[in-house]
This record gives structure tokens, sequence and C-alpha cells, in this order.
């Protein structure tokens, strides 16, 4: 993982409009998984639309620091994709 807010915000610009999963810790013991796609960056949060299907609201933000102190986990569906097809072979 990047090691300044900057680089992180950077690659995140570089994905902006993919889809993708967060994984974040909501407390003792508990994970909170939220699919959408990468909306928005901006100076120290960026913006996730949420898939109505399986969230009751539209849109959550995080911040760079969330992703630096690992608080929260971003996996991008294009990664998990190459992920698989090496997997295959």
């Amino acid at each position: 993982m990047p090691t300044s807010l900057k680089t992180i915000k950077s690659r995140l610009d570089a994905h902006l409009g993919e889809g993708l999963t967060v994984v974040a810790q909501a407390g003792r013991k508990k994970v909170v998984r939220r699919k959408g796609t990468l909306a928005e960056t901006f100076h120290s949060v960026f913006v996730v639309d949420l898939d109505q299907n399986e969230n009751s609201f539209e849109r959550v933000s995080y911040s760079y620091a969330d992703l630096l102190t690992k608080s929260i986990d971003i996996t991008f569906d294009s990664e998990e994709t190459e992920e698989a097809e090496a997997d295959a072979e």
C-alpha cells in the first residue's frame, strides 16, 4: 500500500468510474463490505456511489488516511478479474 496521501489520491484518480469493493472496520470484530463505483476524488476524501441493491443509502465517503491507516481496504473489480485469470492459468 502507498505510504503517502498524495500517492493514494493519484492511484485512486486512475480508477475513477471503476467498480470496487470496500471492506471497512465497523467496530470490534465487525467488518462491513460495500460494493459500488468510485465516483469522485477530492483533496482529502473520495466518494463511492453504492449499489442500491445491496445498500440502504446512495453514497459514502472515506478519507485517504483511512486507507493509509488500514481502517479500510479497497479492491477494484478489474484487479479481481486479473487475479481470477491468473489463478485459472
